[in-house]
């Protein structure tokens, strides 16, 4: 029977390989990290610490914090990151937590499709706003966009008439909400504003209309699958509690695609460890 330092063990090492923590395996350019977000499917920007997954950060400069200093070398992946921005070579946003997040072309129509979008992006926004799941803000925001085409944040300020310092927070949040959503996303940089650093934003549906085109083939239960099979791959292991919040997937559904999962072969459910199960890959205790 597995204890939980022999799980713990195994994960360590398991995750050393597929986060690229040894200095022989890490990134060292741009094609580099489109074959990283590729093989992983989807991966964190900076690594986040409460939540397991591979981080573009980690995966260039090893297993270290993010230091406040600008100079430091791993900050490369910030360049690589603007550089692609207008390349659509991934999907990037601020989609899982909230926090900056890199999807495959692969894995991304799994994703929209457990997104609260429909496919009719000129309209599902407003179902949304009147059933009271949209602020304001986002609505604004987004019709800016929907009117006037790709954005950078000056601009965008401007449209959705959003300019006064009190309501800098509020269009934060609601460039995020939206990112989250798979509404909107960063498409480029521009040179304005103070700073001569701008992120510009389009609607994600016009940017990547292919994407909404394959998630309509897809169920909620079957892209479940298959981004569950996707993250366990990446990190080995993990409590049903957290690939749920991770994820903001109900603790039953996480279950429900893990026992579909287990009839497969693909995984197993532990549950002599914690009160909780953890779901685990087998292929953790083969590099042992």
């Amino acid at each position: 029977m597995i204890d939980k330092n022999t799980l713990q063990q195994a994960v360590k090492k398991y995750r050393t390989r597929t986060y690229h923590l040894e200095r022989k395996t890490w990134l060292r350019d741009e094609k580099d990290a489109i074959r990283f977000v590729e093989e992983r499917g989807f991966v964190f920007f900076w690594p986040i610490k409460e939540h397991a997954l591979p981080s573009l950060w980690n995966a260039t400069v090893g297993d270290r914090p993010v230091p406040n200093t600008h100079d430091d070398p791993g900050h490369i992946t910030w360049r690589w990151k603007d550089d692609l921005l207008d390349k659509r070579v991934w999907y990037y946003g601020k989609l899982l937590r909230k926090k900056s997040t890199i999807l495959s072309f692969e894995l991304a129509p799994y994703f929209y499709t457990l997104s609260p979008n429909y496919g009719d992006y000129e309209n599902d926004y407003l179902v949304q706003y009147k059933n009271g799941l949209m602020s304001v803000e986002s609505k604004n925001v987004y019709e800016a966009l929907l009117k006037h085409g790709a954005l950078h944040t000056l601009d965008l300020h401007k449209e959705a008439h959003m300019t006064s310092a009190d309501k800098k927070y509020r269009f934060d949040k609601a460039l995020t909400d939206l990112q989250t959503e798979m509404k909107i996303i960063p498409v480029g940089v521009a040179q304005a504003g103070r700073w001569g650093y701008a992120m510009i934003y389009d609607i994600a549906a016009r940017v990547y209309p292919y994407i909404v085109e394959q998630a309509r083939y897809l169920t909620e239960a079957q892209s479940q699958q298959v981004i569950l099979r996707r993250y366990l791959h990446s990190v080995g292991a993990a409590r049903v509690k957290k690939i749920s919040t991770l994820f903001g997937w109900k603790r039953e559904y996480v279950l429900q695609a893990c026992q579909q999962l287990v009839s497969q072969g693909e995984l197993e459910l532990l549950n002599n460890i914690e009160p909780e199960p953890w779901a685990v890959i087998p292929a953790i205790f083969q590099l042992q």
